[in-house]
């Protein structure tokens, strides 16, 4: 059993005793923080607050929405009530509807066992490090006070909204359905049995893709594989597109807020270069600067500076990348893992709107896939861990590292970043255990893996000194 609380939400596996996994009882107590915290940030006292809730297709995603819609009810707070849904699609829509604020019943990634509360403010944006700090506080004290009959909040139905998101991506400027249509795309999709299973034909067949094969399109939450579209997880879906001849596989999570892309050779795009393509294609009609967390390649900062643009690396963490995003007037940003913001639309990871630009870029480039992909620089990220003893201070080490390679240019937003020409290296700290998370990117994955070695050892080293005083 798991539970972890954090600004941005809970997540949990389901099932024992409360507080020790995600429980009714606990789905209850935090939703009604949540909307105690909401109900504190209105200032119009006639107005009945309002909420966006929507869910994946996890087997227990009934179970917890039921929870949640009745306890926001049972505080007084209306619930428009979105059904299987994406994320950013529950995103867009806490705007459109004029909605207080937004819930969102998934664990993303995580296996089947797992699921979530993503908790977003009226923006339709996740909620603040600040904010998220005060619904934790509302839950620990349990200080919340439920409404009288006569005030209980209503329960209304928006079952297919993700039409309405769908609309919103082909009114953009730069999604080129006639483009697309000329190409006469053949496209294999894997939506792991959730809710991209509902949204990715549609979306497909809107933008005009000639033919759509579909793998885990049934959205009853039996994942396929583990959920997290990574290359070791993809082998179905890559040997699909080679036996139907496509010209592309697109992978999407559970809550379709990750993309990958798998080439027409089986050949794996690569979770990094998503957004790095989407970015090409963007700053080539659009001048403006980028931004990404710490931890994703440096190929978006060649391709930004390349269109004369500037790169700005923020936190790890989609609000941290949100927020340098506005602060730099970024016109497209997101993280490594394949998560696209692009603010035209809204602030927040959406792989549909990254699948259209994408199929636009392919259409215009008159490429395949694969050789669309060997126009950006090659980098290869390693990514270990060193495990730690309890005794251990995490931060002097951080420090002595950061005091080893004082002489190198060196971020510290987000645990220590350290810069050694088209190299990087990026030491972050669990909160949660004695771990230091270690990535290193070089242009070759061996130089990579020697330069995270390398900083283990510096590690390691520093242990042993500390040890023998």
């Amino acid at each position: 059993m798991a539970l972890i609380k954090s600004i941005s939400g809970i997540r949990g596996t389901i099932g024992g005793k409360p507080g020790e996994g995600l429980t009714p009882v606990d789905i209850v107590k935090y939703t009604a923080a949540y909307g105690t915290w909401l109900m504190s940030t209105i200032t119009k006292s006639t107005k009945r607050p309002v909420v966006a809730l929507g869910r994946d297709a996890r087997i227990s995603g009934e179970m917890v929405q039921n929870l949640v819609a009745g306890t926001l009810k049972g505080l007084g707070i209306d619930v428009i009530y979105l059904g299987l849904s994406t994320t950013p699609t529950v995103e867009v829509a806490v705007v459109d509807l004029k909605a207080d604020g937004g819930i969102i019943l998934t664990a993303s990634h995580n296996p089947k066992q797992w699921n979530a509360l993503k908790l977003l403010n009226h923006l339709g944006e996740f909620i603040s490090a600040a904010d998220g700090a005060e619904v934790l506080r509302i839950a620990n004290e349990e200080a919340f006070t439920f409404a009288e009959v006569n005030k209980l909040g209503k329960y209304t139905t928006e079952p297919h909204y993700h039409l309405k998101h769908i609309e919103k991506i082909l009114s953009l400027p730069l999604v080129d359905v006639k483009a697309i249509k000329a190409r006469k795309f053949r496209v294999v999709i894997d939506c792991v049995n959730s809710t991209g299973g509902i949204v990715l034909p549609a979306l497909l067949k809107a933008l005009g893709v000639d033919e759509i094969i579909e793998l885990y399109c049934e959205p009853n939450g039996q994942f396929p594989h583990n959920p997290e579209p990574l290359p070791e997880h993809l082998g179905d879906i890559a040997k699909e597109v080679k036996k139907k001849n496509a010209h592309l596989g697109i992978v999407v999570d559970p809550d379709v807020d990750r993309l990958a892309l798998v080439c027409e050779d089986g050949e794996m795009f690569g979770e990094e270069y998503t957004l790095v393509a989407v970015a090409d294609f963007i700053l080539k009609h659009k001048k403006g600067n980028t931004v990404s967390n710490l931890s994703s390649t440096r190929a978006l900062r060649d391709v930004t500076e390349k269109a004369g643009g500037k790169y700005f690396a923020a936190a790890v963490g989609e609000v941290n990348v949100v927020e340098a995003m506005k602060a730099n007037h970024a016109v497209i940003g997101g993280e490594g893992n394949g998560g696209i913001i692009y603010p035209d639309l809204h602030y927040g990871r959406d792989a549909l709107v990254g699948i259209a630009l994408f199929l636009t870029h392919l259409a215009h480039s008159g490429k395949t896939t694969s050789m669309l992909r060997s126009t950006y620089p090659n980098y290869y990220i390693s990514k270990n861990k060193i495990e730690l003893t309890p005794e251990i201070n995490v931060d002097m080490i951080l420090e002595g590292i950061q005091s080893k390679y004082k002489k190198q240019p060196i971020n510290t937003i987000d645990g220590v970043k350290i810069e050694f020409d088209r190299e990087w290296v990026h030491l972050r700290k669990s909160n949660t255990e004695p771990i230091i998370r270690i990535y290193a990117e070089s242009q070759s994955q061996t130089t990579a893996e020697n330069l995270a070695e390398k900083i283990i050892y510096d590690i390691k080293d520093m242990i042993s000194e500390k040890s023998m005083r």
